[in-house]
């Protein structure tokens, strides 16, 4: 997976950019903040680049160097294991460089709302959709994005049959925007005592967040009720209305929203989440009119329609789209994702 042409050519521009940077920020008077951080925001994110091509071309120089001492026989075994570690940090930074290198989305930007569901497989996909959960969150750590919870529907037994969350932060929908989709889990459950392995899926859809005048709702085209928010007791029940459920009357788009005490935030965010999925039902509804009949987001949560399964005996993970696996699942589920979300975004973005 070598870098091409057009990429290396990229990377000149960049380098020159930088050069261009350093130069004003040299001759900025140092008074002008607000300028000054315009200019330190662009070096960082040119830097990134200039400073993984740099390291790049260490790594590559590496490999070069070893040819020198390849058929010294004494020294063989040494070289082909350094060897092989270069080359795994040689493709590291060319997927990262690719990944850097990819044309943006004009919605690359966006904040989003991740929704996650039990698929297929009555509580174990419910519990799956809890460790997906969690993997999200920890992985909007690792990131420094906000996370936070919007609504959820908990299992019994445990885990969720549905969670809503709103992340925000830097570049949020290009680093989950692949990973909408089914995702099938292959495991042996901790209640089955034969041992035996079971298969179960959850949908994850990623909705960017939509401004108001991105997209027009007709009031008049919404039924609005509140209830009483559920709770586990105590302090925590609401004794109040403040629960909203809104409904879209054309599309049919229910959305109920009980995360906070106060009706009108629950309202506002209630609008924020239909917004959001009243534009990605006009963007599929696009799609489905321009590649004719294609499958919608999350599809119907069917084990055959998975976009990666996670298999703990193997523990593997292998994504369907782009036929490559990781034999890290425990650390992917702790929130290691940007090795395969890099490796989506290289060979998913311009498709």
């Amino acid at each position: 997976m070598a870098l091409t042409e057009a990429e290396l050519k990229k990377i000149e521009e960049y380098q020159q950019k930088m050069l261009e940077l350093q130069s004003q920020m040299e001759s900025l008077n140092y008074s002008d903040h607000f300028e000054i951080g315009l200019l330190q925001k662009k070096i960082v994110e040119v830097g990134e680049i200039c400073s993984l091509w740099l390291e790049y071309q260490k790594v590559r120089q590496s490999i070069d160097e070893l040819k020198f001492v390849e058929d010294d026989d004494e020294l063989q075994e040494l070289v082909i294991a350094e060897r092989s570690e270069l080359e795994k940090k040689l493709f590291t930074l060319e997927t990262r460089l690719k990944t850097l290198l990819t044309p943006e989305d004009p919605e690359d930007n966006k904040n989003v709302f991740l929704e996650i569901r039990a698929g297929a497989g009555g509580d174990e996909a419910c519990i799956f959709a809890g460790d997906l959960f969690r993997c999200y969150q920890r992985y909007a750590d690792k990131r420094d994005w906000r996370f936070e919870i919007v609504d959820f529907h908990e299992n019994p037994v445990g885990g969720f049959k549905e969670i809503v969350a709103f992340i925000s932060g830097e570049k949020v929908y290009k680093r989950l925007k692949f990973e909408k989709g089914v995702h099938r889990v292959q495991r042996v459950p901790k209640t089955e005592a034969s041992g035996r392995i079971h298969t179960s899926t959850v949908t994850v859809a990623v909705l960017p967040e939509i401004a108001e005048k991105e997209i027009t709702i007709d009031p008049k085209d919404l039924k609005i009720e509140t209830f009483r928010a559920g709770g586990a007791g105590g302090q925590y029940v609401n004794t109040t209305d403040s629960a909203v459920r809104i409904t879209h009357i054309p599309s049919g788009i229910v959305v109920s929203i009980q995360d906070e005490r106060s009706q009108h935030k629950n309202k506002e965010k209630a609008l924020k989440v239909l917004r959001a999925r009243l534009y990605e039902k006009q963007k599929q509804e696009k799609e489905i009119k321009l590649h004719e009949e294609r499958k919608a987001q999350v599809g119907t949560g069917e084990r055959a329609e998975k976009v990666r399964t996670y298999n703990f005996l193997q523990n593997r993970v292998t994504d369907h789209r782009v036929n490559v696996s990781w034999h890290n699942l425990d650390q992917i589920l702790d929130g290691d994702l940007d090795p395969v979300i890099d490796e989506l975004i290289s060979k998913l973005s311009n498709k």
